[in-house]
C-alpha cells in the first residue's frame, strides 16, 4: 500500500476553504468534498491500493457532517494505523468578517435554522473547537483574499515538504485591529514604553534603527525577550517531538507599528542555529500612524 499525505480541510463556513480546495487540487492532491465519515478508512484504503499515481489526498469536511463531528477521533487513528499522515488545516475568519460575507452573498449558512447568522456563527464556532485545536494550521482569512489565500496554502504545503521539519511563524500585529486568530502562543508587548510619543519616532516603524533602538534598550525588553528564549528552549523541541509542523507566534502592540515589530524582528535573531524554517511577517506595519 501507498504512503498518502492526507490532508483533512476544515474549518468555519465562508472563511475560504473552497478557495484552499482548488489550490490544493491544482497542486496535485485528489480532493473530496463531505465523504461520509464511515467511508473515509475504505477511501484510503483504495486509493493507496490503487495504481494510479496519488500521493497526496484531501478530504473536505466541516459542519454539514455531524457525524464526522462526533467520530473523528476515531478514525484519524483508524487512518494513521495504517502507516499513513493526516494534517488537519482549519480555516477561520473573525464572527463579524464571516457574518459579513455571508449577509452579502445572501447565502443561507450550513449549521442549520437560526434566527440570525450571528446565531449560526456562534454554533458552528462551539462545534469545532475541538477540531481547530487538533489543527496543524490555521488560516485566518480575516484580512486576505483570494489571491492571497491561495499563495498561503500552497507556501505552507510545499513548505512542509521541502523541510521535513518544523515552521516558525513569527508576526507582529496591532490589538487595535483584532488578534490573529492563527495563533498558538501570543505575547502583548503594550506593557513597553511606546515610541508612537515620541516625536522625532511616530512616523518610523520597528524595523528603523531609532525606534529598534528605542525599544530593545530598554531593560524591561531585554528582561523579556530573555524570559521568551527560556520558554521557547524548553517548548520548542517538545513540540517537535508531538509532530508539531508549523508554530505560530504572535507579538502585539496597540497600532503594530512600532514595539511589536522591534520585537518581533529581535525574537526571529533567536531562532538562529534552531534548525527551523523562519517566517516573519508584520501584519499591521503600514496601518495608520500608532
Amino acid at each position: 500500500m501507498n504512503s498518502l499525505r492526507i490532508i483533512i480541510v476544515t474549518g468555519m463556513s465562508g472563511s475560504g476553504k473552497s478557495t484552499a480546495v482548488k489550490a490544493l487540487e491544482d497542486e496535485g492532491f485528489f480532493c473530496i468534498d463531505n465523504l461520509p465519515l464511515t467511508l473515509f478508512p475504505k477511501f484510503i484504503e483504495l486509493i493507496g491500493n490503487s495504481r494510479e499515481q496519488v500521493t497526496g489526498v484531501v478530504l473536505v469536511m466541516d459542519i454539514r457532517s455531524i457525524d464526522f463531528i462526533s467520530g473523528y477521533t476515531e478514525v484519524f487513528a483508524e487512518i494513521r494505523s495504517t502507516g499513513h499522515s493526516i494534517e488537519l488545516f482549519f480555516f477561520d475568519a473573525t464572527d463579524e468578517i464571516i457574518t459579513r460575507r455571508f449577509s452579502e452573498t445572501r447565502r443561507r449558512h450550513p449549521a442549520g435554522a437560526f434566527e440570525s447568522i450571528p446565531e449560526a456563527v456562534r454554533f458552528e464556532r462551539e462545534q469545532l473547537a475541538g477540531l481547530r485545536h487538533l489543527a496543524v494550521k490555521i488560516f485566518d482569512t480575516s484580512e486576505t483574499n483570494v489571491h492571497q489565500l491561495r499563495e498561503q496554502v500552497l507556501a505552507h504545503v510545499r513548505g512542509c515538504e521541502e523541510s521535513g521539519g518544523m515552521t516558525v511563524h513569527l508576526q507582529s500585529f496591532g490589538f487595535r485591529y483584532g488578534i490573529p486568530l492563527e495563533s498558538d502562543m501570543l505575547f502583548d508587548v503594550r506593557f513597553l514604553p511606546n515610541p508612537h510619543f515620541v516625536p522625532e519616532l511616530k512616523s518610523s516603524t520597528g524595523l528603523d534603527p531609532g525606534v529598534r533602538e528605542y525599544v530593545l534598550e530598554k531593560q524591561s525588553t531585554m528582561t523579556f525577550i530573555t524570559r521568551v528564549e527560556e520558554l521557547l528552549d524548553f517548548l520548542i523541541p517538545r513540540f517537535r517531538s508531538e509532530g508539531k509542523s508549523y508554530l505560530t507566534l504572535s507579538v502585539g502592540c496597540t497600532g503594530g507599528r512600532h514595539r511589536s515589530v522591534a520585537v518581533t524582528e529581535a525574537l526571529g535573531r533567536l531562532f538562529a542555529g534552531q534548525h527551523v524554517r523562519l517566517k516573519i511577517t508584520h501584519r499591521d506595519i503600514d496601518k495608520g500612524t500608532t
